[in-house]
């Protein structure tokens, strides 16, 4: 099974999930999510895979999420507009996003990763 790995290497939480994958030996394409920003259908089908709301893809405690008043726009906005937030900004998408094209997993948690990925 190949991965697709969207992280930002600067990035803590994507760090310890880069070791897990690692040290877990899966096999996975990473991909800079700042510099190739997933395009809204690409967005769209992670979201749709991963059985979460659009809303728990922003990156809530990030500079550009406060910045761009996001906690307000997102009140009343619809999925689209939301996916097209997502995909303007690699920095507003929480991460890192694991998905094999079926499952989704956003985030990093130890216990998540292992029931999804092993």
């Amino acid at each position: 099974m190949s991965l697709t790995f969207y992280w930002y290497p600067n990035c803590g939480t994507c760090k310890k999930a880069k070791k897990w994958l690692d040290d877990n030996g899966l096999d996975y394409e990473s991909i800079h999510i700042v510099e190739q920003t997933p395009n809204e259908d690409e967005l769209r089908q992670l979201i749709h895979h991963s059985d979460l709301p659009a809303r728990k893809f922003f990156n809530t405690s990030g500079k550009v999420y406060r910045e761009h008043n996001m906690k307000e726009k997102l009140k009343d906005a619809t999925e689209k507009e939301m996916i097209t937030y997502l995909a303007s900004d690699g920095m507003l998408i929480k991460r890192p996003i694991v998905t094999d094209g079926t499952k989704v997993t956003v985030g990093f948690k130890e216990e998540q990763f292992t029931g999804t990925w092993i």
